[in-house]
């Protein structure tokens, strides 16, 4: 299904890797320009991998997303090398693992930092460019457990809901603009992150890192850890024409993991 795609451009964060390089792919594959950043020089590589699979224009940028100054300058440089931004997808690399007492203050405030005020930093970055050209979408990748909080996951238990209900309150507000924005939770998909959680898991356990993927994987009615490209795939449809009536919206790629209704 053609997507609708081609000739948009967006910008990409925390995409080096793991899901975000995910969304990177598919958006380039559905014939997209593409921005990336991260902080590691890795992004080049990604940047590589992503245009010699695709043939599409990939520009990468080295940033660190909670710093504002960082953000301004990756905008500016997108807009000025690819001509404007369609689609923004806010993704940044989670708190670390932890219970309560394991932080102090200023781990929270990082926490705050990396996953609420850089989704801030890029909005205000982005959404008055959007505003000039009167159409634009945002997307928002958070985790499915702003619905089903996990055990020492303290801070991205505590912290990631603010952008929910950051995304839901800016889908009202610009929706008159043109401008759509949602949110997506991924689940259990295997990334770098999901790996060194699952061997933490496994060191206080006791048991196996294949015992306890077995395990989760049991309790995923689809059966399986979902693959980066899953997430990618709904991305790049909550960017398209094809979702052009969709806003506001949280949508959970978990295989089914979470059991609420809401």
């Amino acid at each position: 299904m053609d997507l609708g795609l081609t000739g948009k451009t967006a910008l990409v964060t925390a995409a080096s890797k793991g899901l975000g390089k995910a969304a990177a792919m598919e958006l380039a594959r559905q014939g997209a320009q593409v921005a990336i950043c991260a902080r590691s020089d890795r992004v080049q590589s990604a940047a590589d991998e992503i245009r010699e699979a695709t043939g599409a224009t990939v520009l990468a940028l080295r940033a660190d997303v909670s710093r504002q100054e960082d953000v301004d300058r990756v905008v500016s440089s997108a807009i000025e090398q690819l001509g404007h931004l369609d689609i923004l997808v806010l993704n940044a690399g989670g708190p670390p693992p932890g219970g309560f007492l394991a932080f102090g203050a200023r781990d929270w405030e990082a926490a705050v930092r990396l996953t609420i005020m850089s989704t801030v930093y890029l909005c205000y970055a982005v959404v008055p460019h959007m505003l000039e050209r009167g159409e634009g979408c945002l997307v928002a990748s958070q985790s499915f457990t702003v619905r089903q909080p996990l055990d020492n996951l303290i801070l991205s238990n505590a912290i990631r809901s603010g952008v929910i209900g950051l995304a839901k309150s800016l889908s009202f507000e610009l929706a008159k603009d043109g401008i759509r924005v949602n949110n997506v939770l991924p689940g259990a998909i295997m990334t770098d992150r999901q790996r060194a959680m699952l061997a933490l898991q496994s060191a206080r356990s006791g048991k196996s890192v294949d015992e306890i993927v077995r395990l989760r994987e049991a309790a995923i009615p689809l059966g399986r850890f979902g693959d980066p490209e899953d997430l990618g795939n709904m991305i790049a449809f909550l960017a398209s024409e094809r979702a052009r009536y969709v806003t506001g919206v949280t949508v959970q790629v978990d295989g089914g993991l979470v059991r609420s209704l809401m």
